[in-house]
């Protein structure tokens, strides 16, 4: 590389920084200083290390970046904008602003060239390790034709301080993840000072114990040559995950603020901007300054990957004719669904079988395996207890990673994430663990629905049905609190047969969905095979009519999961007592609020009275019913059928209720 070619990188690079100044200048908020400090790594990578192609920034063989320090957003914003990545200048000036193709923090599906949805920290650390498994995966099982790239993220100190880092580490570690490179930025400051506040880790020691390659660069945060040769020694390593540490210092070269906690998440004014952009030797009153040799440059290394994308198309193309069934299997897995007529193969459940719906899980993704090749899965150590075991589906180990049934250990918190990498890299993850732990997955969970990955999220242990194990492990907010986030599909099926009509939906849609189950034993209904097909869909139906069709019901008793074969019998009971009531069962709040307003008039015709019930918080059923029956407190230790019997999920309770709701 000739000196005129370093100098122009090294003025890019200066470019980065002053353009990430101006954003946040023009924001009044957001972070500068460690996109300043990052701007010579964000070069290497996107201009030496990546292979990448600006003009088809979904180029499924590409390399990925995650930055899981999502608040430097601006690092990715100005590379993304002078690669060719579609992003103006206007979009730069815009940044933070409403609508703009610059959020505050980047989002996947938003702005070309952001492959995940970070800013809580620690969770792209571990969308990366999903990414890596996926990536893994499909190489081992289609083939380095077909798949060869590798995953590069950029974490800090706040996302290794995360408790989700470890758990992630750790999983990688255990898989030995070779094509999964990590760059620490040991930029010592956090927003509330040093980083001698709260953290001494050893990282290389800790990382090594996780059985990472770990290379500290030390001071070489200004080297392109060191960083690149580090990155390379890193790539190279093929037997486990690397971890590249290298000293930064946040908002360099600033006098004023360079290795500051002011750096971190405040404008740096107009008077210090001035003063950096003349060290810089860029011009002090122009503001998203960028020459056109700078444009050129970058546009021209946005370009370098585009032989690479042909090659592979050409490569991926005769693959195709040569091997047609692993074709259809790879296609399938590219838009997220099963193969045609994949759905033949869900199991019907006959009337009057006793099965828990976690374990009719387990039978629906048994039936559709084969025809739904790219769903992979399992537990966080619960993996035969959820459902989520399916016989027939190898491991995936640190030996071979073309199995589909994926152990993720006692590690709720990156299970979650890691599955949110899974899907971005071209599986259908499912993964399992009791309701009561949806806690730990939550941050995963909800930005699952912000960027509409299809993750299966399999809970069971769904009610104080749990029985013994007590109050600690018995849900009963948690259906309500996952109803009101906004993009997830929440299912509670009510027995066996509308657990394969949700996956029938889940298969057939986008994003996210939260599968809801039981431990106990239920019966099979009858209605639910038939008109359960279109009323899952629709989020509810009428599974057991008035007995007077003519006159309709005089009160109807809508419920959900376990609870719907409980009003099955309570409305025999009603019967008896000269009470005629439909039975409604409502899988999914969001489904059926979705549906027509006429269709949802056939299920709950106006001015008919109408009680809930549910083994769970009441909170919101006053959308749907004039009364509920419900469990507003939290559990007991008890046998399952005793703590539901004795708060209030019985015949006599459900009998006593609708009795109060008609006034009788």
């Amino acid at each position: 590389m000739t000196q005129t070619d370093i100098s122009l990188e090294r003025r890019g690079i200066d470019v980065v920084r002053a353009l990430a100044l101006d954003a946040v200048q023009a924001a009044k908020s957001g972070h500068p200083g460690t996109p300043m400090a990052l701007a010579p790594l964000g070069h290497v990578l996107y201009t030496r290390i990546m292979r990448h192609d600006a003009a088809a920034a979904d180029w499924p063989d590409r390399d990925r970046l995650v930055l899981s320090a999502g608040h430097a957003s601006m690092l990715l914003y100005a590379y993304l904008h002078l690669l060719g990545y579609g992003l103006s200048l206007d979009d730069l000036r815009d940044f933070r602003q409403l609508g703009s193709a610059t959020p505050g923090h980047p989002e996947f599906g938003h702005t070309a060239g952001v492959e995940v949805t970070t800013g809580p920290l620690g969770q792209g650390f571990a969308n990366g390790v999903g990414m890596a498994i996926a990536e893994r995966h499909r190489r081992e099982r289609f083939g380095n034709d077909v798949c060869d790239h590798r995953v590069f993220a950029i974490c800090g100190d706040g996302d290794l301080m995360e408790g989700i880092s470890h758990e992630a580490a750790s999983l990688a570690g255990h898989l030995r993840l070779g094509r999964l490179v990590y760059v620490y930025d040991d930029n010592h400051i956090t927003i509330d000072g040093p980083t001698e506040l709260t953290y001494s880790d050893d990282v290389r020691r800790r990382f090594e114990g996780y059985g990472w390659h770990v290379d500290d660069l030390g001071e070489s945060s200004e080297d392109l040559d060191a960083m690149e040769a580090g990155l390379r020694t890193a790539m190279a390593v093929d037997d486990r995950p690397s971890l590249v540490i290298l000293r930064s210092h946040i908002g360099y070269p600033s006098p004023k603020f360079t290795d500051t906690a002011d750096a971190h998440g405040n404008p740096f004014g107009a008077e210090e901007i001035a003063i950096v952009k003349e060290l810089l030797g860029l011009p002090v009153d122009e503001t998203f300054y960028v020459p056109d040799d700078v444009r050129e440059f970058y546009l021209a290394a946005g370009e370098r990957g585009q032989t690479e994308r042909f090659e592979w198309a050409e490569r991926v193309l005769a693959w195709k004719q040569s091997d047609p069934a692993a074709a259809a299997e790879f296609d399938a897995s590219m838009v997220g669904r099963g193969l045609s007529g994949w759905d033949a193969k869900l199991p019907n459940f006959a009337v009057g079988e006793s099965i828990a719906t976690r374990n009719a899980n387990k039978d629906v993704l048994a039936g559709i395996a084969e025809v739904v090749p790219s769903l992979l899965g399992g537990g966080a150590d619960l993996t035969g207890n959820t459902g989520t075991l399916v016989k027939g589906l190898e491991r995936i180990t640190a030996d071979s990673a073309a199995g589909r049934t994926l152990h993720f250990g006692v590690r709720e918190h990156a299970m979650g994430a890691i599955a949110n990498g899974l899907a971005l890299g071209g599986t259908l993850p499912y993964v399992g663990t009791f309701f009561v732990f949806a806690d730990y997955l939550r941050p995963a969970i909800r930005l699952a629905a912000l960027m509409g990955t299809k993750v299966a999220f399999v809970f069971t242990h769904d009610s104080v049905g749990v029985g013994e194990d007590g109050p600690t492990h018995q849900p009963v907010e948690h259906l309500a609190s996952l109803r009101c986030m906004p993009g997830l599909r929440v299912l509670r099926p009510a027995d066996a047969n509308e657990v394969a009509h949700a996956w029938h939906v889940h298969l057939d849609g986008d994003g996210p969905t939260v599968f809801v189950l039981s431990r106990q034993n239920l019966p099979v209904l009858e209605g639910t095979a038939e008109r359960g097909i279109v009323g899952v869909a629709n989020g509810a139906y009428t599974l057991v009519d008035a007995s007077n069709p003519t006159k309709g019901p005089d009160v109807v008793l809508i419920a959900t999961g376990s609870e719907v074969s409980l009003c099955v019998s309570a409305r025999d009971a009603l019967t008896a007592a000269g009470v005629d009531a439909s039975v409604v069962s409502m899988p999914s709040w969001d489904l059926f609020s979705a549906a027509s307003a006429d269709y949802r008039a056939t299920v709950l015709p106006p001015g008919v009275p109408r009680l809930s019930i549910e083994a769970g918080s009441t909170f919101g059923w006053e959308r749907w019913a004039d009364a509920s029956v419900g469990i507003d407190r939290f559990g007991t230790s008890a046998p399952g059928d005793v703590a539901l019997r004795d708060l209030g999920m019985n015949v006599d309770n459900v009998v006593a209720a609708t009795n109060a709701l008609l006034g009788r």
